[in-house]
């Protein structure tokens, strides 16, 4: 699977307005300016397919990314204060909407900040794909930033706040240097192909 050879397919902003899931689905998920959109950018190799806003929660839809053997899907960011009470609504409502349809879903990847603890909302999210039986991991972006010791240290940190997770299922990332993006390409590249 070419995974540089993605294409922006659609943004829905409403739950009628989903594609028909008529291939494998890939979802990232996380709270607004963790990195999603750098993320997808760095996996397909391309500066700009997805978005980046310079203001936080700013991109209110989910958008749809054609990946040839499947689609990508990015998920709303969650968590930014300034956004008024009623577009968060919208949000959750379109993001719960997403998931409670029958959707292909391969895998959900959950993007949190390596050097912050996880939010309620990062928590509120991996309890929800705990019950859910989804196939999902932890992404925790922005490896580089930290040194060594406190590399060590914030790793340590979540494992303890995500009691049940296994080492593998929780994948340091960083766009500046590429740690972790061959290891999520492959894990993708199987989902994809199950």
């Amino acid at each position: 699977m070419k995974i540089e050879n993605a294409s922006f397919e659609f943004a829905a902003g409403r739950l009628d307005q989903l594609p028909e899931p008529t291939m494998p689905e890939i979802v990232f998920s996380g709270k607004s300016n963790v990195g999603k959109s750098s993320l997808i950018n760095k996996l397909i190799n391309r500066k700009s397919l997805a978005r980046i806003s310079s203001k936080p929660g700013k991109t209110g839809t989910i958008n749809f990314y054609n990946i040839i053997d499947c689609r990508f899907v990015d998920l709303p960011g969650y968590g930014y204060a300034k956004v008024a009470q009623s577009e968060k609504l919208r949000w959750a409502e379109l993001v719960e909407g997403y998931f409670s349809t029958n959707r292909n879903i391969k895998l959900v990847i959950q993007i949190i900040d390596i050097r912050h603890a996880p939010t309620e909302d990062d928590l509120q999210m991996i309890n929800f794909l705990l019950n859910s039986g989804l196939s999902f991991l932890i992404v925790a972006t922005k490896s580089d930033k930290l040194n060594k010791t406190q590399r060590s240290i914030r790793l340590n940190s979540l494992y303890k706040s995500f009691n049940g997770i296994d080492e593998q299922n929780l994948i340091p990332f960083s766009v500046v240097n590429g740690e972790g993006v061959e290891k999520l390409k492959n894990i993708i590249e199987i989902q994809c192909n199950k």
